[in-house]
């Protein structure tokens, strides 16, 4: 297909066809491209699949061409603001609240996380819990949701040497995301709290309960008392 660029990074769009019932559309703008096909979808699209700064759109050859589709998806980046995705970029979104038990044996990290943010412990969980976080894109593992919106003062940086196995619901910081994993996996990301949520459950009508464009919430809970 077509590419383009201007001097502004912001504009940056290139469309790639993916055989000949699929078309990538890589933009800057694409949180905010994929609330529109969701709130007012084209005919002949079937999914949009998204990523970093890109969506891939599943379309019906019999209905409409790859040509047809990228005129079609240029209609609609034209009538965006100019600006790159940023929180909210994905128009109305559902808000899922999680809670977490920071610290102890669930978060490891929480203290060194704190002390490299310039705060107590406890100062550093209300800071992390009064953002509003963005489901980015989900990848790495089933469920998994790369969370954007965290400050500068809260990015972290991964660990030097990944661990072998991250336990399942274990909340997380590195670089500019945060994240919950769904699954126990190996993983560099620094550990701040756990959270007994489910993120992925094949036995449940919609097995993962976010997709991109909901708004997270961390919410701290005590730890239950053993019995």
């Amino acid at each position: 297909m077509s590419g383009e660029a201007s001097g502004a990074d912001f504009n940056s769009l290139v469309f790639t066809c993916l055989g000949d019932a699929a078309l990538s559309v890589s933009t800057p703008r694409a949180r905010a491209l994929l609330a529109g096909l969701r709130d007012t979808p084209l005919p002949g699209v079937l999914e949009v699949v998204p990523a970093l700064m890109r969506l891939t759109v599943l379309f019906d050859p019999l209905r409409l061409d790859a040509g047809q589709l990228e005129a079609a998806l240029r209609g609609r980046l034209a009538g965006l603001r100019e600006q790159p995705d940023g929180p909210g970029a994905g128009g109305a979104a559902r808000t899922l609240v999680v809670p977490v038990v920071f610290g102890g044996a669930g978060g490891p990290d929480l203290e060194w996380c704190a002390a490299h943010a310039g705060l107590t412990g406890e100062a550093f969980v209300s800071a992390l819990c009064a953002q509003k976080l963005e489901v980015a894109f989900l990848g790495f593992t089933p469920g998994f949701a790369f969370l954007t919106g965290l400050p500068p003062s809260l990015r972290m940086p991964r660990l030097d040497a990944p661990r072998g196995r991250v336990p399942a619901g274990s909340v997380a910081l590195g670089g500019p995301w945060a994240g919950v994993y769904p699954s126990g996996t190996p993983g560099g990301w620094r550990i701040v709290g756990h959270t007994d949520l489910s993120l992925f459950d094949l036995s449940r009508p919609e097995p993962v309960p976010w997709r991109a464009g909901d708004h997270v919430q961390f919410r701290a809970v005590m730890a239950r008392s053993a019995r």
